[in-house]
């Protein structure tokens, strides 16, 4: 049995319930992908660049691999518990606020739903008619844009965060190993900026931003980190030459 939506409801347009969550995990698959290839790719173009020898190459890219993908796991396991943190509190303190004066709470409702435009009268229709229903939600929702039920969880962002960065820095790795030198240099330019640029069109479509905005900055920004690090690579390789 197939279910439609509501007609009010526009495909498309995050309606659903868990849209926190997914916005979660996607933001920190796609930063740890980047990661993943810029930063792996920068370290082993900046030592080919030193250096014709794969032993450095190797030793460097999968130090960085290791310690990229265990270090932007922590950070986001971090950076997600915090702000995890900080919706609960602010979750507990409504409902507290709520139990001791509720009176009080239902004419900030109202106030608030004035402030969006509606009469008095509705304003007050519509913030009782909330307040019988569920006055917790009703007011994380408009006073906070919180969905009780929707607190993100740092470990889904840990997670996907190592992954993405692990599958991201093995393509660079692979490609200046794998390949001769000196052209492994110029392919591994090539595969890392065609990634950044499939990773940023990808990411723009599942998020339902301008997709090829999206690219142009990835890929210039990978470019400038690759020429950079492989600048100064050559430099380096100059001077203890």
């Amino acid at each position: 049995m197939t279910t439609q939506s509501p007609p009010y409801r526009h495909s498309g347009e995050p309606h659903a319930t868990g849209l926190a969550q997914r916005l979660n995990w996607l933001r920190a698959g796609v930063l740890g992908a980047n990661d993943g290839i810029v930063s792996t790719a920068a370290v082993v173009v900046g030592v080919a660049g030193a250096t014709a020898e794969v032993t450095p190459v190797l030793l460097a890219g999968a130090a960085a691999l290791v310690g990229g993908a265990i270090s932007m796991a922590l950070g986001e396991y971090v950076s997600v518990s915090s702000q995890r943190d900080s919706e609960r509190a602010l979750i507990q303190k409504e409902r507290r606020e709520l139990e001791e004066d509720p009176e009080v709470e239902l004419e900030e409702l109202v106030g608030l739903y004035e402030e969006q435009g509606l009469t008095p009268g509705t304003a007050r229709l519509v913030a009782t008619d909330l307040t019988e229903r569920d006055a917790l939600k009703a007011h994380l929702a408009l006073e906070l844009n919180i969905d009780q039920e929707d607190v993100v969880s740092p470990w889904h962002a840990a997670f996907a965060s190592l992954i993405a960065f692990t599958i991201g820095a093995v393509l660079p790795l692979l490609t200046i190993l794998l390949l001769p030198h000196p052209a492994r240099i110029v392919w591994t330019f090539v595969a890392v900026l065609l990634a950044l640029a499939v990773t940023g069109y990808v990411a723009a479509w599942i998020g339902g931003s301008h997709r090829w905005r999206a690219v142009v900055r990835l890929v210039i920004g990978g470019a400038l980190a690759l020429g950079a690090t492989f600048l100064v690579g050559s430099l380096f390789g100059t001077v203890v030459g």
